[in-house]
């Protein structure tokens, strides 16, 4: 592999400030969003979100398609609609793994979580 020589990196305004573009002398250029850095270095609240995020958009989708209305949801839940809609929320990452497990439950889902070594 032959190195290549960096020529130029900057933020790119163009992603809000959230990644750079560099330039290599060959002429190569790419841009990087901070959320690859993140991953790639396993960030762990990267993670979490990441994790977060994953689990509340399958419950999005579970909500389409349950026979079971939102008031009984919140009802079995035993929680305020308020509490419901910011748990649906994909954006909040306020929320706890307690809860969303629970989301999940009442929406009849296995949630299986698996622990291995790192390769």
């Amino acid at each position: 592999m032959i190195a290549q020589l960096l020529e130029d990196v900057y933020v790119d305004q163009e992603l809000g400030s959230e990644g750079f573009t560099y330039c290599l002398a060959s002429g190569v250029e790419d841009t990087i969003h901070i959320d690859q850095v993140l991953e790639y270095n396993q960030d762990p609240d990267y993670l979490r979100e990441t994790l977060f995020y994953k689990l509340t958009i399958e419950a999005q989708k579970r909500l389409v398609k349950t026979p079971l209305s939102k008031r009984e949801i919140i009802r079995r839940l035993n929680t305020s609609a308020t509490q419901f809609y910011r748990l649906v929320d994909q954006a909040n990452t306020r929320k706890s793994m307690g809860q969303l497990l629970s989301l999940l439950q009442v929406l009849d889902c296995d949630v299986e979580i698996v622990v291995t070594d790192r390769v």
